[in-house]
């Protein structure tokens, strides 16, 4: 790879660490002035992003047992008031009884606007923790301030959604790494320990070498993937209704695949050990009707991995078709069900043939494996957070960004390639030049400008496989 168009030359050294933490670079493991906190020292964290995602982080962040230490909700910020309002509700509620009573955040620290990160990210203290929950435009630009400011963060995915913004990404954590800061990030599936039985027994050889991996994500319509026009008087701008209707906006959230599919990516990627080199896709819009998001109805992508094993991956958004939400991997002497049952509990187990039974408590004669089903699966969203907060109390490595880097890079290349009809590249992907929010650090207000305009009637560009071949729209 050229060393001089892109950052990713280390790609295959963390590549092989992809089923671990990675390491937090040169200084992990030393305890830097103030940014280590000491197991008495009470961690204040403020929450960047209130909708459902947010809430829930903010939740399972004051769940961690209290034996890991004092920690307490200190800010809020949102640009809409009414979902800093429900989720300051939600997590403050008394029926909440392990977390509403870590709750300290009054009217002032309940902040609202575009510039609202500063704000809070200001009024903590280095070692202190900034959740990132808000659509991945902003991803960068928060990481940027929290670096400066020597935070801790926890980050959801996807971490990018194209080329750009993933190659300054991977520059941004090596200051990270070099300030000893923790990050998590939302792939809540690697902290799974179902799916972790499952890799140890893959890594093992238990279905020989794999041959062949296929996940699907085929549901309805979800989140806010279709979208009708805009409409003034229902919005405060047109930034203000995309935003809040981001997941039909690519800059915004990467589309429906970037930040629902991302999981199913990340799954096999990480059975694999390694991730895709190259990849061809397909898909349509079929029942758009007005809406004037960006999402295809559907899409297919075959992913190829550096030994040339293929990954199939199949999303779709219908309503009267088929449903499936799960991740297969398929090997020499047998088959894996890596998740059947949507993220948690995962139900991992294993086949001696290429026969799996979708009933997970079957007991079939070709199950040779499956986690203990008398053992209830830990949460994921718990458990990812228990390891953050570890971390940061032991001064443990704990860095997901670079991984979380090429897991959205390559939810990202089976949607370029979809959209654009080409087979791509993982180098054509980090190495496009189109950045779909070069301006994101000028957007400070609902006046601003929003990086999609809609023509004079009303519609957004959309992708236009082999008419567009080199950007997405």
């Amino acid at each position: 790879m050229n060393e001089e168009k892109t950052p990713l030359q280390s790609r295959r050294n963390f590549i092989k660490d992809s089923g671990q933490i990675a390491a937090a670079g040169a200084l992990a493991g030393v305890a830097l002035p103030h940014v280590h906190a000491a197991d008495d020292h009470k961690i204040k964290v403020t929450l960047l992003g209130c909708g459902g995602r947010g809430t829930g982080a903010a939740s399972q962040a004051l769940s961690v047992s209290d034996s890991l230490g004092p920690i307490e909700l200190h800010s809020m910020v949102d640009v809409y008031e009414d979902k800093l309002d429900r989720a300051y509700r939600t997590l403050s509620d008394p029926k909440r009884k392990n977390v509403a009573d870590k709750v300290n955040v009054p009217k002032e620290r309940r902040i609202i606007g575009f510039e609202g990160y500063k704000e809070a990210m200001d009024q903590l203290s280095p070692g202190d923790i900034a959740i990132f929950t808000t659509p991945l435009a902003f991803r960068w630009v928060f990481f940027e301030y929290a670096i400066k400011k020597g935070l801790n963060v926890f980050m959801e995915k996807p971490v990018i959604a194209d080329g750009p913004t993933a190659r300054r990404m991977l520059e941004l954590n090596k200051k990270a790494k070099a300030k000893n800061l923790k990050v998590g990030v939302g792939l809540m599936c690697r902290h799974c320990e179902s799916r972790k039985a499952l890799l140890e027994r893959i890594q093992d050889g238990q279905i020989g070498d794999i041959t062949m991996l296929r996940s699907y994500r085929q549901q309805g319509p979800i989140g806010s993937a279709f979208t009708p026009p805009y409409e003034k008087d229902k919005y405060p701008s047109e930034l203000m209704y995309q935003i809040r209707r981001f997941h039909s906006f690519l800059w915004l959230s990467g589309g429906a695949v970037s930040d629902f599919l991302i999981h199913n990516v990340d799954e096999a990627c990480w059975m694999k050990g390694d991730w895709p080199v190259s990849c061809s896709g397909s898909g349509g819009r079929h029942y758009r009707g007005d809406d004037v998001d960006q999402n295809f109805d559907n899409y297919t992508c075959e992913y190829t991995f550096p030994d040339g094993t293929k990954y199939f991956m199949y999303g779709r958004n219908m309503q009267g078709t088929h449903n499936e939400f799960a991740v297969y991997a398929h090997g020499t002497k047998g088959s894996a069900v890596v998740s059947s049952a949507a993220h948690t509990p995962a139900y991992s187990r294993i086949y001696k043939d290429h026969n799996i039974n979708r009933n997970r408590r079957a007991k079939t004669e070709n199950l040779a494996w499956r986690f203990p089903q008398e053992v209830r699966e830990p949460n994921p969203y718990q458990l990812e957070w228990d390891h953050l907060i570890e971390s940061i109390r032991r001064d443990q490595p704990h860095n997901e960004v670079d991984r979380g880097v090429m897991a959205s890079a390559a939810t990202s290349l089976g949607r370029m390639a979809a959209h654009t009809g080409q087979e791509l590249t993982m180098d054509d992907f980090m190495n496009s030049d189109h950045e779909f929010s070069p301006n994101t650090k000028e957007i400070t207000s609902p006046d601003s400008p929003t990086p999609l305009q809609a023509d004079e009637n009303g519609k957004y560009a959309i992708p236009e496989p082999g008419i567009k071949k080199t950007r997405e729209y």
